[in-house]
């Protein structure tokens, strides 16, 4: 691709389909890619990231928790007592509720996180959340344990939202894709522990063979709500609230280990100031921002299809349902599926970290191609398999179809999973992230409502024909992807906020440029 300044404005078909040729003035990136000392040589920068972990990096792990927790739950045998069996419309009643609560509290999200800042939104989610495990453990009958997964679905929201602008904005722009990409995939690690304690809690004969899981769904969000305020600010949020002082603080602490003569940290704050002082201008209030103009509609278009695509690609089977799955190919033991899923999880988790460390070097857009592409060849082979074991109850065909299920995993992970989050910060600007990052919440907690509560149906009714879907929406995916796609790899977030708004571009590189000429000057003068 050529990275030359182009002679012309480029089309919005061309911002699509291909690497953008210059989208804004890649002054902080060239200065980042200047200092050659790791982040793990930086105490300060170090501390941060280990911070980051169980108040951002973690917020999945609730996520991951809930759902392998719902998938063992349905092989313990006294949750599956005490609640009489809940099958088909009651077993995705159980499932879909999660989603729901997310879907009504969504719209609430975005003005709670820019207003009262991304620490705030991620404590607001966390206790909810709490709330929510603490109704679940003690839930004395059908209807107290839905409510409780209701509750747990309107605290998740905040935390995402938050927890995910947060690290795309405080990270240092070397590592900001990796830890990006970090987030997602501690969804396994909560996946893990819960896959772990249903296993180990199955065979219990009292009710706390469900109420033990149930209970330890809190620990996720304690974490967040104890270490969250030894986290700074986003720097950007800070700025955008006038606080620029303190935002200039964090980024000489973080992103320059103490160094107040840093030239990175202010051409970075210089950059993030004239942005977002430029996107003001330009906004407009509420959520019209969005569909204001053509590169706003593009934005939202994809963040409105990722959301769909990362729960229609068939990973919302395996991930809730994979012991009814298992019915149907055979697999009846309680035991097996439990060590299957928990094998699954283990794999999943391993995956996932080997690929969120490694695929954010690479080119967004071709690897997103590569993941469409490899998930509609595997759940095509994976549905054949099933369709074989239908008519034939070929051992041969049901042991295809787990090896399919684990193949599945790394397929999905190389970009739903690992770039999801750290490409939705990218397209959207500042002004707009929390709403984009709702959107794309939104619209994946709608497909998560409508696959929880309609899986088990077609699962029980359909088979393996129900797959057909998932293969047809996958195709779907690997065409959208090609056309409406763009790159945005190698940038910081401020030379990615004019995506698409090329009069922008030229504005912005303008008056970062006089800033940092008169500060030079400046610097000069005082010698």
């Amino acid at each position: 691709m050529a990275t030359s300044k182009p002679t012309a404005p480029t089309t919005e078909k061309e911002h699509a389909r291909h690497e953008p040729l210059e989208l804004a003035d890649p002054v902080v990136s060239r200065l980042a890619e200047l200092d050659e000392t790791p982040w793990y040589k930086k105490r300060n920068l170090r501390l941060l990231y280990l911070l980051m972990f169980p108040t951002c990096i973690g917020v999945e792990m609730t996520s991951g928790f809930d759902a392998s927790m719902i998938n063992g739950l349905q092989a313990v045998n006294t949750w599956d007592t005490f609640f009489h069996s809940p099958r088909s419309t009651l077993l995705g009643l159980i499932s879909a509720m999660y989603s729901l609560g997310a879907i009504v509290v969504l719209p609430l999200v975005p003005p709670v996180t820019d207003h009262l800042g991304r620490r705030n939104a991620i404590t607001v989610g966390s206790v909810l959340m709490i709330i929510g495990a603490a109704i679940q453990t003690a839930s004395q009958n059908f209807a107290m344990f839905v409510i409780s997964r209701l509750i747990i679905g309107l605290g998740i929201p905040f935390a995402i939202v938050a927890a995910s602008s947060l690290i795309g904005e405080l990270s240092h722009p070397k590592e900001r894709a990796i830890l990006g990409s970090l987030f997602n995939s501690c969804y396994f690690i909560g996946s893990i522990v819960a896959a772990g304690i249903t296993l180990g809690t199955f065979n219990m004969k009292s009710n706390w063979g469900w109420r033990i899981p149930s209970l330890l769904q809190v620990v996720p969000s304690a974490l967040q709500v104890t270490f969250i305020y030894f986290m700074p600010e986003s720097p950007r949020w800070l700025i955008s609230k006038g606080r620029g002082d303190e935002a200039m603080a964090i980024l000489v602490k973080y992103h320059a280990e103490g160094d107040e003569t840093s030239e990175f940290v202010k051409a970075e704050y210089v950059q993030i100031e004239k942005t977002l002082e430029l996107e003001r201008e330009s906004a407009k209030l509420g959520w019209l921002e969005l569909v204001a103009t053509a590169g706003m509609r593009r934005r939202m278009l994809i963040g409105a299809f990722l959301g769909l695509a990362t729960q229609w690609s068939g990973n919302g089977l395996t991930s809730y349902f994979l012991a009814r799955i298992l019915d149907n190919v055979g697999v009846h033991d309680n035991h097996t599926k439990n060590v299957i899923n928990l094998g699954n999880t283990c794999w999943g988790f391993f995956n996932a970290t080997i690929l969120a460390l490694t695929v954010s070097r690479f080119k967004r857009r071709t690897m997103y191609l590569t993941c469409t592409i490899s998930l509609l060849t595997v759940f095509t082979a994976w549905t054949i398999a099933s369709a074989r074991y239908a008519i034939t109850e070929n051992q041969a065909s049901s042991r295809a179809v787990i090896a399919f299920i684990f193949l599945y995993s790394p397929c999905y992970n190389m970009a739903y999973n690992a770039l999801t989050y750290t490409f939705l910060v990218e397209i959207f600007p500042y002004q707009v992230r929390a709403k984009g990052i709702s959107v794309f919440q939104w619209f994946g907690r709608m497909a998560g409502f409508f696959n929880q509560f309609v899986n088990p149906i077609g699962i029980a009714n359909a088979g393996w024909k129900y797959y057909i879907s998932y293969c047809v929406f996958l195709l779907f995916e690997v065409i959208f992807v090609y056309f409406l796609f763009p790159e945005t790899q190698g940038r910081t977030l401020e030379e990615l906020a004019f995506l698409y708004e090329d009069d922008k571009v030229i504005e912005q590189k303008k008056r970062v440029e006089e800033v940092i000429h008169i500060e030079q000057v400046n610097e000069k003068e005082k010698v």
